[in-house]
């Protein structure tokens, strides 16, 4: 994407000196060769910069894996696929507290949030990431009722029905939702986080909240 824009951008000056020679010709005008020279050069600047701004919206996984080192991010990993040329990004969280499984009829739930994208950079903004949970159960208690709504602050998302699958030989139960990228934002940025699961209410953790924050952290890119 880079280079296109930057050649499309390389071709003005042309365009810009053609049109002029050719109003120059029709009005019997001899324009400096010095101002043709000075407007050629000043167009490429404004290219290069313009290319220059393009490039540096992407975040190479080099950079995203240093970032993770100085966060002490263990639970969040980064993967590339050679074959495919894909990227992973997968931040695993600790499970919610046992007290809050117990009062929802379940045994426990963490959850998984992350993104794929093409190549070994991101080059646009990760927007929805995908955010899964898992519920150890011994029968389905959000079968039927799968909606997520989550009280940030002042905010509140509600992210609507989860895509839903129940596996009663492994006794889990799968939500998956995508989660905006202005919703992970406001989530990170809060220090308490209530999830309306169903009809059952959980907290995030000071871990998962990290988490969270991390993955938002590692994935932005400038603007």
């Amino acid at each position: 994407m880079v280079l296109r824009y930057f050649s499309i951008l390389l071709d003005l000056p042309c365009a810009i000196i053609i049109s002029r020679r050719r109003f120059s010709s029709a009005a019997h005008l001899n324009l400096p060769l010095a101002l043709f020279t000075m407007n050629y050069l000043s167009t490429v600047f404004i290219a290069i910069v313009f290319a220059s701004a393009l490039h540096a919206q992407t975040r190479s996984n080099e950079s995203i894996e240093q970032q993770l080192k100085s966060l002490r991010s263990e639970a969040v990993t980064l993967s590339y696929d050679t074959g495919s040329n894909v990227t992973t990004i997968r931040a695993v969280a600790d499970n919610f507290s046992n007290d809050e499984a117990k009062r929802a009829g379940i045994r426990a739930m963490n959850f998984a949030a992350g993104a794929l994208y093409s190549g070994k950079a991101i080059e646009r903004p990760l927007d929805p990431v995908q955010w899964s949970f898992w519920v150890l159960t011994a029968k389905p208690r959000f079968g039927e009722d799968h909606s997520l709504t989550i009280f940030a602050g002042a905010e509140t998302f509600q992210l609507g029905d989860a895509r839903y699958v129940f596996r009663a030989r492994d006794g889990m139960e799968y939500l998956n939702f995508n989660l905006t990228r202005e919703q992970l934002k406001q989530i990170a940025a809060n220090s308490g986080v209530k999830l309306l699961l169903g009809q059952k209410e959980f907290n995030l953790t000071k871990s998962q909240l990290k988490l969270l924050a991390d993955l938002y952290l590692i994935t932005e890119i400038s603007k």
